[in-house]
């Protein structure tokens, strides 16, 4: 393999390994100590102060106008989604809400084909279409509540897949343009802390009551998600988001349900086994056509990977 050209899946597969495990404990603060999820996303964007520590020692901040566009609207659309999803799942049913939301790579895949003019050919094509529909059967529940099947969460859903599809589109143009990996990282670091007192209004009131662990859980699961949105910045300036999208998206869930099963002995239903197949199967079409196919992806904004600097892994 050609580490020039390739590496995208190095930091695509850490991505699967950090938000895997993340979406595996991310809702243990909420579900065991009843701890905010607009708490929880405050700490979250804390912790990417962490990450993007270590993303710019050694690394220039870009402070080019276009930077700062790309890395600011990469951020808000992420964070912003983030806010607006936990204003939908309370007024709306999960079951929906999530397989909706889960098409986002539909909409990074469309805007890198047209404006990016990214090719991808038959087989990784077939790869992209088994990874979607993954997507979508993973986002499928056991079970289904009696929440109210329409309503303005359907809006939302809608808002939050389109403004996460930009996000990842974002992200890959910023590197096209030249922006480095560490200050698209870095702006979207500030994006996230800029919508913390919009957390704290949807709040209503600081959680003073909850026991200590309830924090520390949440601050160590963040870090995860965290240290995993910086190495989806790198899958992005390495490798076309028509595949780098639906493939992060695909596998992260697939190693959450493994993890699910180890720790809470849970089994996926019908629909979620079919996806992890189907995800597998995509991913390994995706990543034998961008093999086979030997094209350079790497956008000028990645630095060779021989002088790259990167979070320690020991450490989304």
């Amino acid at each position: 393999m050609n580490r020039g050209t390739k590496s995208w899946i190095v930091y695509a597969s850490l991505l699967v390994l950090f938000w895997g495990v993340w979406g595996a404990f991310s809702s243990e603060p909420n579900s065991r100590y009843g701890y905010p999820n607009e708490m929880i996303y405050i700490i979250w964007a804390f912790t990417m102060l962490i990450p993007a520590y270590f993303a710019m020692r050694g690394n220039t901040f870009d402070r080019r106008p276009i930077a700062a566009v790309y890395g600011l609207i990469a951020g808000l659309t992420g964070a912003g989604g983030q806010l607006l999803l936990f204003h939908a799942l309370a007024n709306g049913p999960a079951y929906l809400i999530f397989p909706l939301v889960s098409l986002s790579p539909v909409v990074t895949v469309l805007m890198a084909m047209a404006l990016l003019r990214e090719r991808i050919n038959r087989l990784a094509l077939v790869g992209v279409v088994a990874a979607l529909a993954a997507i979508v059967l993973l986002s499928i529940p056991s079970g289904k509540d009696d929440s109210n099947s329409h309503g303005p969460w359907l809006l939302m859903a809608i808002l939050i897949c389109v403004a996460w599809g930009v996000q990842a589109f974002c992200m890959r143009k910023a590197a096209v343009v030249g922006v480095n990996d560490a200050t698209t990282f870095g702006w979207m670091t500030i994006s996230g802390l800029l919508l913390v007192p919009v957390a704290f209004v949807m709040m209503g009131e600081f959680p003073s009551d909850a026991p200590w662990q309830a924090p520390a859980l949440t601050a160590v699961t963040q870090v995860l998600n965290a240290v995993g949105a910086l190495f989806l910045v790198m899958a992005f300036s390495r490798g076309k988001a028509t595949v780098v999208a639906p493939i992060t998206n695909a596998l992260a869930p697939v190693l959450t349900i493994v993890l699910s099963l180890a720790v809470y002995q849970t089994l996926p239903n019908v629909w979620g086994a079919l996806g992890i197949v189907l995800a597998l199967a995509g991913s390994t079409l995706m990543v034998y056509s961008d093999e086979k196919s030997g094209e350079n992806s790497m956008a000028p904004g990645a630095a060779d990977d021989g002088a790259d600097v990167s979070p320690a892994p020991q450490k989304s």
